[in-house]
Parts: C-alpha cells; sequence; structure tokens
C-alpha cells in the first residue's frame, strides 16, 4: 500500500472491517488513483472468476477494489441453494449499508459500480449517495430480447460522472439499441468490438476475451 493510503486508511482497522464483513478487498499494486466498490450480478458471486480477474487488473491499474455480496447471494454462500436476487428495494439498501461503512474508512476518490445487475443498482444510488463516480461493466439495459422496454428512464438525468463498458453485441444492451437512447451528458459509454455481456469477442473479430478484459481496466482506471 503506497504512502498516501497508508496515510489515508488505518491498515489494521480497515483490514479487521473487510473480515469482519466478509468483503474481498485488492489493494492497489502501484499508487492508487481512487477506490472502487465494485458489486456482482444476479447469477455469480463476489469470488466468480469474472469478478476476481476483473479486480485483480484494475488493482494492477492503480485502483483498490472493494468487493461485497447481496443478501441472497451470502445465504447460497451459507447453504447452497440458488435463489434469484432480493428485491430491488433490498439490493439498494445493502448498497447505502456497504458505501456508508467503506466512505468512513477510505478517504480520497470513492467511485461504485459492478458487473450487470450489480452496477445498474449502483446507478439508481449513484448521486443520492453523491459518489465520485459510477462504473457499469456490462450494464443491463433491457431483459434479453425487449430492447422495447429499455431501463433507462434514470440514466437521463444521472448527474453523477459514469462509464459504461459495454459489449456492442450485449444481448442485455447491443450498440444500436443503446446508442438510440437518451443518456444524461456525463455518461460515457466505451464499446467493445463483437463483445458479449461479459465482454467476450467473436473469434472473427481479431480480439481475445484477454484483451477486451485489458482493456475495459485500463479504461476504468483512467476513467477514475
Amino acid at each position: 500500500m503506497d504512502k498516501q493510503h497508508k496515510a489515508s486508511i488505518d491498515g489494521d482497522q480497515w483490514a479487521q472491517c473487510v473480515r469482519d464483513h466478509g468483503w474481498l478487498w485488492n489493494a492497489a499494486s502501484v499508487p492508487a488513483s481512487a477506490t472502487l466498490i465494485l458489486a456482482h450480478g444476479a447469477g455469480a458471486p463476489m469470488d466468480s472468476g469474472w469478478m476476481s480477474d476483473m479486480a485483480a487488473r484494475l488493482a494492477t491499474q492503480g485502483v483498490n477494489v472493494l468487493r461485497f455480496e447481496f443478501p441472497y447471494m451470502a445465504q447460497r454462500r451459507v447453504d447452497g441453494g440458488k435463489r434469484p436476487p432480493n428485491p430491488a428495494p433490498k439490493l439498494l439498501e445493502c448498497w447505502r449499508e456497504v458505501y456508508a461503512v467503506v466512505r468512513r474508512h477510505v478517504t480520497g476518490r470513492l467511485a461504485i459500480g459492478g458487473k450487470s445487475m450489480g452496477g445498474r443498482m449502483a446507478s439508481l444510488l449513484a448521486d443520492e449517495l453523491e459518489a465520485d463516480a459510477l462504473v457499469c461493466l456490462g450494464y443491463p439495459f433491457y431483459a434479453v430480447g425487449k430492447p422495447e422496454k429499455p431501463r433507462v428512464e434514470h440514466l437521463a438525468a444521472l448527474k453523477t460522472r459514469t462509464l459504461i463498458v459495454q459489449g456492442e453485441r450485449d444481448a442485455l444492451g447491443n450498440r444500436e439499441a443503446v446508442e438510440a437512447y437518451t443518456l444524461a451528458p456525463g455518461i460515457e459509454v466505451f464499446w467493445l468490438e463483437a463483445a458479449d455481456h461479459d465482454l467476450k469477442p467473436l473469434k472473427a473479430s481479431g480480439f481475445t476475451h484477454e484483451q477486451h478484459l485489458d482493456a475495459a481496466a485500463k479504461k476504468v482506471a483512467g476513467f477514475l
């Protein structure tokens, strides 16, 4: 941990806090520019291969990453039973609680965001929490096959600086559909060529999944 963050984070106290809550913490391996609270998507936990990989990539780019789990996913870890996400109010309350704790411990720029559903829930609270930035990785603009019913009303008035990293062929928000929506001027959409919801490109594109994930991490770090 660099000198700046040694001065602004009580290492022992923060480490104990992370352990007590069952969270995961990737400290930036170079001087940190910001801290990002990164929420998981609907179907995979905070320590899924995708989430762990992205957190590690961001840490090497100078971003501290804190991962947590929504109640339904934490319960799955206890009993092994699969269950759907909690109702939105419960997910939002969880976000508020996590943010409040992290904000007390971490000074400097604090951004929120997540993969798919986790990012969408963060977007609903970004202005309320006065987060320094919002990062959405694969935003679920609509349910699969229903681009005519977009979940974008709040994005038109969003005041928080926002970066959305999106695959051009994402089944929950492809480029053609998304570019027809009205988004707030503070929202930047970073498109990854021929990529799906996990940012994985078609082989014919000439890109690899590794390249796209790396490009996403670099873009997020630069944005923050």
